[in-house]
Order: C-alpha cells, then sequence, then structure tokens
C-alpha cells in the first residue's frame, strides 16, 4: 500500500508524532493466532501506514485508498500492468466533449448498503464538488473544476472552469475520483463534510467489516454487489511499518504480499522464499536535498551552487540504498511527460567547482545543519552529505526527526521554526501526471509545502499553463523549463526517484500491480 510518510501526503499532514509500530507484532504474537481463523479464500496484504481516515474525499495516505477502491465505485479506474491505463468502472461511457466538459454516463444497477438505493449522477456530483465545498487537503486533486451538471439519474457533464488535463491521471481514477451517497454522508455527517474512519454507506464488491488502528482492516464481500465477483471472500491488511518486519512475517506465512527493503533485494532476488516472485519497479516519488533560500547563511546563491556541487549523487545512492535506484535528472520520474534526461548540475558534482562558488561567496568557516526523517535511509542520506561537504570546508550538523516533529519544520503554521531550517533532506511520493510533481513549489506553497521557500513567476505561469496543454510533447518542454528554473536557484539537488520492490506468493495469488509497484487488491486473483 503506497503510503506517504518518508511518503506523507502534503495535503493532509499527520500530526500524530512517530510513526506507528508494528501493531501485533508488538506484542510478540504470531498473526497467525492473533488475527481471526480462515475461512475461504483469504488475501493476506501488508501495509506500511496505519489508517487515519477511509474518506477518499480528504485522504491522507494511501492505504485509505486502497480500501477504497474495494468499498467504493468511480467512475473509472487504474488498470494493473506496466503502462499508465485506466478503464471503465461505475460508468458505462465517458468522454471528453470539449476541453473543459467530460461527459459520463453510469452504469445501471450499482447500489448502496444500508438502503441508500441506486448510485446515480446526483451522487457523482455531490461527492466531486463536496471536496471543494469543505475545502479538502486534496482539493488539489480536483484542479480547476467548476461543478458537475445532473443531466439525468445515470448522465452528468463535468465541467471545469479551464481545462485540466489531469483529470484524466489523477482526479477521476484516483482518491478524489470515489463516488460516495450522498444521503449517506448527509446523514452521518450533517454538513458533507468528511466521514473520517466511519464511512455509511459502502458500493463496491466489498465492505468494510473490521477495522483495529494500528493492527488491521478487515474487508469482506459486499451481499449488495451485483457485478463481477471479486477473487477472495476476505482481504485483510495488516499494518507492519517496518520493511524488516514485514520480510519475517511473510517468511513465517503471515502476509502474501508485501514491499521490501531496497538494501535486502538483492539478497531475497539470489536467495527467494518458496513459490515466490521478486519484482522491483521504478518509484514516482522523489528524493532530494533542499535548501532554505530565505536562511541568512543560504541566501547567496554561490553558497547553494557551492553545496550543489560538492554533493556527489552515486556515493549517497549507493550509501544509502544499496545502489538499487538510479539517480534522478529532476522532479519527474522516468516514464512520466516532463522526465528530463540529464539535470544541469552532473550526478558526481565536481569539488573544484564547489570551492570556487564557495570563495566566490568570500565565505569560509560555514556550519550549517541538515534536518531529515530518523529513519535509516534518510539519515544516512544526510550523513553522506555531512561527509560530502566537509571536503569543502563545510561543517553539517545532521539533525534526524520523527515524523511528527519532520513534517512541520517549513510550516509558517507550525511557529517559527521554518526560520532556523537550512539544509533538509524530503521526500515527496507522487502521481503519474507531472502536475503532482510541480504543484508544491509554486509561490502560494512558500511556508507550506514549498520549504526552500523558492519563488518564481515563471515557475507559476508555467505550472498554469502546462495542465492545459494536451499534446505530451509540448506539455513536456513546459516541465523541463520548470524543473531547470528549480536546479538554477541553487536550492535544490535532486537524488532518486527511488524504487519499489515488491515480493508475493505465487501460490497463492495473482498479483495485479500498477507500474510503480503499487498493488490494485480490488484485482488480485486466486492462484
Amino acid at each position: 500500500m503506497k503510503g506517504i510518510v518518508g511518503n506523507v501526503n502534503r495535503r493532509a499532514l499527520l500530526k500524530a508524532g512517530a510513526a506507528l509500530g508494528g501493531g501485533i507484532f508488538a506484542a510478540g504474537m504470531p498473526l497467525s493466532q492473533a488475527i481471526w481463523a480462515a475461512e475461504g479464500k483469504v488475501l493476506k496484504a501488508r501495509s506500511y501506514n496505519d489508517v487515519s481516515t477511509f474518506d477518499p474525499g480528504f485522504y491522507s495516505e494511501y492505504v485509505g485508498l486502497d480500501v477504497a477502491d474495494c468499498v467504493f465505485s468511480k467512475l473509472i479506474r487504474r488498470k494493473p500492468g506496466s503502462e499508465w491505463r485506466w478503464e471503465l468502472e461505475a460508468a458505462e461511457k465517458i468522454e471528453q466533449v470539449n476541453p473543459t466538459h467530460i461527459r459520463f454516463r453510469l452504469k445501471k444497477g450499482i447500489t448502496f448498503t444500508g438502503g441508500y438505493g441506486e448510485l446515480t449522477a446526483k451522487d457523482v456530483k455531490f461527492s466531486f464538488e463536496r471536496v471543494i465545498k469543505h475545502k479538502s487537503p486534496d482539493v488539489g486533486d480536483w484542479g480547476t473544476l467548476d461543478r458537475v451538471e445532473v443531466e439525468d439519474d445515470h448522465t452528468g457533464v463535468i465541467v471545469f472552469k479551464t481545462p485540466f488535463v489531469p483529470a484524466w491521471v489523477v482526479s477521476l481514477p484516483f482518491g478524489v475520483g470515489h463516488i460516495v451517497s450522498e444521503d449517506a454522508v448527509m446523514k452521518a455527517t450533517g454538513d458533507g463534510s468528511s466521514f473520517g474512519l466511519k464511512p455509511p454507506a459502502f458500493s463496491g464488491p466489498y465492505v468494510l467489516a473490521e477495522f483495529k488502528k494500528s493492527q488491521y482492516v478487515l474487508l469482506t464481500r459486499n451481499t449488495d454487489w451485483s457485478g463481477p465477483k471479486p477473487g477472495f471472500d476476505e482481504i485483510r491488511i495488516i499494518v507492519i511499518t517496518d520493511d524488516k518486519t514485514a520480510e519475517r512475517a511473510y517468511q513465517a506465512g503471515d502476509i502474501d504480499f508485501t514491499r521490501i527493503s531496497l538494501d535486502s533485494l538483492a539478497t531475497l532476488k539470489s536467495n527467494a522464499p518458496a513459490d515466490t516472485k521478486i519484482e522491483n519497479h521504478p518509484g514516482l516519488s522523489y528524493t532530494w536535498i533542499g535548501m532554505n533560500m530565505d536562511h541568512p547563511k543560504l541566501k547567496d546563491i554561490n553558497v547553494r551552487k557551492a553545496i550543489q556541487w560538492a554533493i556527489n549523487v552515486p556515493q549517497i545512492l549507493d550509501a544509502a540504498y544499496a545502489g538499487q535506484t538510479k539517480v534522478a535528472t529532476g522532479i519527474i520520474a522516468p516514464g512520466i511527460v516532463g522526465h528530463r534526461d540529464k539535470a544541469l548540475v552532473p550526478p558526481e558534482g565536481d569539488l573544484t567547482k564547489a570551492k570556487e562558488f564557495l570563495e566566490k561567496a568570500g565565505v569560509s568557516d560555514l556550519t550549517l545543519t541538515i534536518d531529515c526523517l530518523n529513519d535509516s535511509s534518510y539519515a544516512t542520506v544526510a550523513q553522506t552529505v555531512q561527509a560530502q561537504l566537509s571536503q569543502i570546508g563545510i561543517t553539517v550538523e545532521v539533525n534526524a526527526q520523527d515524523a511528527g516533529s519532520f513534517w512541520t519544520i517549513g510550516m509558517e503554521s507550525e511557529g517559527s521554526r521554518w526560520k532556523d531550517m537550512q539544509l533538509v533532506v524530503n521526500n515527496f511520493s507522487s502521481q503519474p501526471d507531472p502536475y503532482y510533481y510541480t504543484s508544491w513549489f509554486v509561490k502560494d506553497q512558500v511556508g507550506v509545502w514549498n520549504w526552500e521557500r523558492f519563488s518564481s513567476d515563471r515557475f507559476d505561469e508555467l505550472n498554469a499553463k502546462a495542465v492545459t496543454i494536451e499534446d505530451p510533447a509540448e506539455r513536456a518542454k513546459l516541465y523541463y523549463e520548470m524543473q531547470d528554473l528549480m536546479e538554477e536557484s541553487g536550492a535544490y539537488r535532486f537524488l532518486t526517484n527511488g524504487a519499489w520492490p515488491v515480493m508475493y506468493r505465487t501460490m497463492h495469488v495473482r498479483a495485479a500491480i500498477l507500474p510503480d509497484g503499487s498493488p490494485l487488491l480490488l484485482n488480485f486473483m486466486p492462484a
């Protein structure tokens, strides 16, 4: 389950503090004893994040959406495979009738549980517009959405103020594209806002049967479902926050699908458990070293350029990720529109150039801090940067923090710590559209998620224009320039887009996986 810290969802900050522990494992009890006896066909998949909400219109981590995909319906859904594609789900037909209008016709006979009746265009309108009305943290996923016009019970038109190309990649087949019952949500909330951990009605092949925080989510078949029968009688999503613990749980037979750590990848591939397939998928995330441009020590672009050129990216990836990830050329991952062939600063950097920039700045005996998550990989990144900068005379103090502390460092709303932040090891998750990469670095995001405080009128102009362009080649040119602007500011040193290795038990499941390694649990079938 593609979670979000060290992949936190920027639209819905998790303020609960440190990452939650291994739930059932913390008690030292095997899952086979701690969880109910298996009956029928059961899929046991691991999540590395806990759930904070099941409301897809107000999501904060991807495991909640893994559940939503199974218990709610969308007009279209993503297809498993090596390419990013979609297929019809609740929609019988859907088409882009002009740059700002998408018409859909719903399949008949999709019903909500609890006696809430058939899923209609009125529910689509309510589901999409509530994200905007209640200022969901995920409102950006809908871009320029204006309204949904209802033509009849099964037909409607989605209307955007200006063209929004990412609608087909992000909005419709992902979180905010899920459809909930207007009657059920209004009854449960009074105003249509988030229902949190208590979904009032379901419309998918499964229903939420049980949830224990930090332990598991249990999904069982929806007896009201009239569509194609899903592959399993139950889906158990088991929370195990630590990759190594998950690997041991897999070896013990407690789970059938899990992400694995990069430093375990080579060993597991050469000595895989019986009846197991191991795959390494290219990631969509992006990890970088950021610099607070407003800090007095980093205001001079020559100081920032010196740091850029002193950082040797391949050395960092070898140390932190066992050499199992590729060097990033920017924030946008390979395979996504706008991915650059190469960065402006070469991956290995150049210590001679770095020293020249420092001399130009007239700076010596510089001491800086670098913040990172209290995680072995990010700490290793920070320590490697510490060693590399020492080669040009910069002393760096590493400040590793738990998630609750780290994810508020650069936020003005959380106090004045942003003023003291200097260097930071950061990682954002993403979606398969370049809009999802660049929208965090506009001026409006300064002091929110734009911790480098990067400010460029040209960048903002390009970001607004790029979502209106359908031609991928023409659109890519704008994203190339945006990444150039970021790098030219000196405030960014791009490291990697990551990797997503997974393993699953072929004797139990036929896995359905997206290009980035994320599972589509609804599409899993028994072996």
